[in-house]
């Protein structure tokens, strides 16, 4: 397990540390905010397409083999990226790096749902919460640190030396713990998938401003989608299960953790806009006010994961979705206040809140499903959640452009707080729909440990 997590935390650190290179990168390559962005942007595209393809690669390769290649891609990716001569060879190093991140992050979260009995997954996926969290709050200071005093490519350099080490390990940690499932490939499936990516690419861009050419894609990747859906349901052996879905403990799983990962994207995309436009703070200062948060959202998936397995989990997420609501609350009442340390305390209530109700979430929606369907699962709720993300930044952005706009007679300042009070007053309301549904997955999950155990029984 330990090599596993150390090779999704050398992926999930190349994720959170890129930020901060942006500035360096855009002075060295001569490009523009909007061309380094790609980094993210077209990282997050090709991430999509590979995530709802995973569940195949699980089923016809042994997990050594699959496991290794990721490590291997991710490699050549990040030599590309230390070698670029230009910043379009960085943008293909990066791309490459997305397609291992989007085999590997709902793999592994399969894996450990797959070797962990049902009593202890709560801890295991705390732990598995643990390191990604801790990717996202170190990551911005390692690039920092390695900016300042080394080059942009020592940052990458990093990235692969935590590959080499995890690839070593492989040899005497890793084990084919997957079962194999041999089926051909659905090109067609594969295809109509590129809606996912689609509707995240038109979703982000829309966050610019309402454009006939990117809602005529979102149009149209939602087309794919519906023919994505279909295919599958009417296949014998389809390419992603989406009978999934049929368990509603499932579903309410998608749902909370759809909205506990809005609750954390709204925070870090949101939020640093508040420190600039409002309390006037430089870039890298508003990016370090989020560590503690960051840091506190690492420390405490493993103490929820624990309460998950020795409590009731429809406790542990109301207690996340109870702080989700209060700190996004308390930010609605006091962005007029301008004061720091007053955000700053929020943003770690917010991000406490996601610590019980991600990670939790995931693993009692899980545990709704037999073994079998568990690749395809942790596959739909990577994919949902990254749709669901983007779809929150898009309301979001327009919801804090269009109050800014429309509040402008109280002066420029007045009308921004309005805008971020609004923002944080929606995604309040959003949180209280997910305290609802908490309520909800824990009458499923005891109505299916009911029929198991009827099922035993007979």
């Amino acid at each position: 397990m330990i090599t596993l997590l150390m090779g999704t935390f050398g992926m999930s650190i190349s994720q959170s540390a890129m930020s901060t290179a942006y500035p360096t990168l855009m002075r060295t390559f001569q490009v523009g905010a909007d061309t380094v962005q790609w980094l993210t942007t077209g990282f997050m595209l090709v991430m999509s397409i590979l995530i709802p393809v995973s569940p195949w690669l699980l089923n016809n390769l042994r997990f050594k083999t699959l496991f290794r290649g990721v490590l291997l891609v991710f490699s050549l990716g990040t030599l590309l990226c230390i070698s670029a001569p230009s910043f379009w060879v960085l943008l293909a190093g990066r791309l490459l790096e997305a397609v291992a991140v989007g085999i590997i992050f709902p793999s592994y979260q399969t894996v450990l749902l797959t070797i962990t009995p049902e009593a202890n997954r709560g801890f295991t996926m705390g732990i598995a919460g643990l390191v990604m969290g801790s990717a996202l709050a170190v990551g911005p200071i390692i690039s920092g640190i390695i900016l300042q005093y080394i080059s942009w490519q020592a940052i990458f350099g990093l990235f692969l030396v935590l590959m080499l080490v995890a690839f070593i390990a492989s040899y005497a940690f890793i084990k084919n713990v997957m079962p194999r499932h041999r089926q051909p490939i659905d090109l067609f499936s594969v295809v109509y998938a590129l809606g996912f990516p689609g509707v995240m690419w038109a979703l982000n861009e829309l966050t610019h401003g309402l454009q006939f050419g990117w809602l005529i894609l979102l149009v149209a990747s939602i087309v794919a989608i519906w023919a994505f859906i279909r295919r599958q349901n009417r296949q014998k052996v389809p390419f992603l299960q989406l009978r999934v879905f049929r368990a509603k403990a499932f579903r309410y799983g998608v749902y909370l953790t759809g909205i506990s990962y809005i609750a954390l994207i709204v925070t870090t995309i949101i939020m640093p806009l508040y420190f600039q436009q409002v309390l006037h703070i430089s870039p890298l200062a508003s990016g370090l006010s989020l560590v503690p948060a960051a840091v506190v959202l690492s420390l405490l998936n493993p103490i929820a994961g624990k309460l998950f397995d020795h409590w009731s989990g429809t406790k542990v997420i109301a207690l996340g979705m109870s702080l989700i609501v209060v700190g996004m609350g308390l930010m609605t009442l006091f962005a007029s206040r301008r004061q720091l340390w007053i955000a700053i305390i929020m943003a770690i209530i917010t991000e406490s809140g996601n610590a019980f109700v991600m990670m939790p979430a995931v693993t009692m929606g899980s545990n709704a499903l037999p073994e079998d369907l568990l690749a395809h699962g942790t596959a739909v709720i990577t994919t949902a959640r990254q749709i669901l993300g983007s779809l929150g930044v898009m309301v979001a952005t327009q919801v804090l452009t269009l109050v800014t706009q429309h509040s402008q007679y109280l002066g420029q300042l007045p009308a921004q707080i309005r805008g971020f009070q609004m923002t944080f007053g929606l995604f309040t309301v959003i949180g209280i729909l997910g305290l609802i549904l908490t309520f909800q997955i824990q009458r499923q999950a005891l109505a299916v440990r009911h029929e198991r155990a009827t099922k035993g029984v007979q």
